[in-house]
């Protein structure tokens, strides 16, 4: 099981859901204390500011950024749950969520999970960018990026509540 948070919501939704691995991804990582119940290797921090292109003073999304996400999640047992954020909960976690999702389920239709999504968290935007270097890098030869479409936008808010995606 996957769980998607804020920071502000992290250390409540490890304690609750007894998630034994975080992904952190977002601009300032430093700022984020892993939660006591997670060990030092079981949470990973990914430096990216929620942007969809290059911008003078921003760090875009980039393969090497996917391939630590990837790497990271292959190398979750999968025993208690995994707990993604950024800061707002709302569009780097929800596409790193969504790739992870991908690669868990190789053979299942990127819709159903842009779906899952979507019912789970009616403010979900998964960043486009993101989603864009997963599909390349999991050969899903751009029905991500067309299951983003079909998803459509996420309602407008400025902190997203903790969801989860179920992996099977």
């Amino acid at each position: 099981m996957i769980h998607v948070c804020s920071l502000a919501a992290l250390p409540d939704t490890v304690k609750a859901t007894g998630a034994s691995h975080v992904l952190t991804v977002m601009a300032n990582v430093n700022q984020v204390q892993r939660p006591e119940s997670v060990l030092p290797a079981n949470h990973l921090k990914v430096q990216m500011d929620d942007i969809t292109e290059q911008m003078d003073g921003f760090l875009a999304p980039n393969d090497s950024h996917i391939e630590q996400v990837l790497d990271f999640v292959r190398g979750w047992d999968r025993h208690a749950p995994l707990v993604v954020h950024c800061y707002a909960g709302i569009s780097r976690s929800t596409a790193s969520a969504f790739a992870a999702a991908c690669m868990l389920n190789p053979n299942r239709d990127e819709r159903l999970i842009a779906r899952q999504i979507r019912t789970a968290s009616p403010i979900a935007s998964p960043n486009r960018l993101i989603v864009a270097l997963a599909d390349k890098a999991l050969g899903r030869e751009g029905r991500m990026l067309r299951a983003l479409d079909e998803m459509g936008p996420g309602s407008m808010m400025v902190e997203g509540r903790p969801f989860r995606v179920e992996l099977d």
